[in-house]
């Protein structure tokens, strides 16, 4: 099987570590976090004695900003045991923008990925869940939960009256009934991991800034399958300063004291 790791973003939240490396090449532990997600996905992620639904080796980076420094560490993956193959654009297309620079190297179902995350959940299961459902995309998706910062005040919609009744229902709209503070707020959110069939390609126009969750919506305007793939934990995100600081306290503790 082949992947697709999304590595061309700006990565504006983490300036100004990225001014001159690529965020997919920050590092993590003794090697840049691009590395992590090759090895995670290449390695059979076979966590629950499934059957293999087939060994990905052939990677097609999608890259753009700072392309030269992925493509020089990674080169054709042949040190790493694995073909890699090199997607680029000359400008941020969005995450299914990006994705669409690969089509050419698409022609069966393939996983895609965002380069901007540390994955540990059973991918293999994934792909079998997928397969045997006949979905065009899965996604992965983790439970969440969290906080709002400030608290919701709930008030009285009732319409204005007419009649006699008129005065009192005008006094008794907008009128406050509960006051919920920092509500919690629960959910499924996507993770950027996806199992996807080639066909999903045609809903993303050619050469233009398109999201993921644009063309995940025009496959559901259309009824056509698409799944979720539940984790519990297993996913790390690297999405600014403060989430990449603790992801990179957690693998230096792995190398122990030097």
């Amino acid at each position: 099987m082949k992947a697709v790791i999304l590595a061309g973003g700006l990565g504006t939240r983490l300036q100004p570590y990225t001014f001159f490396i690529p965020k997919p090449m920050l590092p993590l532990g003794n090697k840049p976090l691009l590395e992590h997600i090759i090895e995670w996905v290449t390695s059979g992620n076979n966590n629950s004695n499934t059957i293999s639904k087939g060994k990905i080796d052939h990677i097609i980076l999608c890259v753009s900003y700072l392309h030269r420094t992925i493509e020089d560490y990674f080169e054709d993956g042949g040190r790493f045991g694995i073909k890699i193959d090199y997607a680029r654009s000359d400008r941020p297309l969005a995450t299914a923008g990006q994705l669409k620079t690969a089509e050419r190297f698409l022609d069966e179902t393939f996983v895609c990925l965002y380069g901007d995350a540390v994955y540990e959940f059973d991918l293999d299961k994934m792909i079998g869940e997928h397969k045997s459902s006949k979905a065009l995309i899965s996604m992965a998706l983790l439970s969440y939960k969290t906080n709002l910062r400030y608290g919701f005040i709930d008030i009285n919609g009732g319409k204005e009256g007419a009649g006699e009744k008129q005065q009192e229902k005008q006094r008794q709209r907008n009128r406050v009934i509960s006051w919920r503070e920092k509500p919690e707020v629960r959910g499924l959110i996507n993770i950027g991991c996806y199992v996807m069939e080639p066909e999903f390609l045609k809903l993303v126009p050619k050469s233009s800034a398109f999201g993921m969750d644009d063309a995940v919506r025009k496959a559901l305007e259309q009824n056509r399958l698409v799944k979720g793939f539940k984790i519990e934990s297993g996913f790390i995100d690297i999405g600014d300063k403060k989430s990449y600081l603790e992801a990179y306290k957690k693998y230096v503790k792995k190398l122990g004291k030097i």
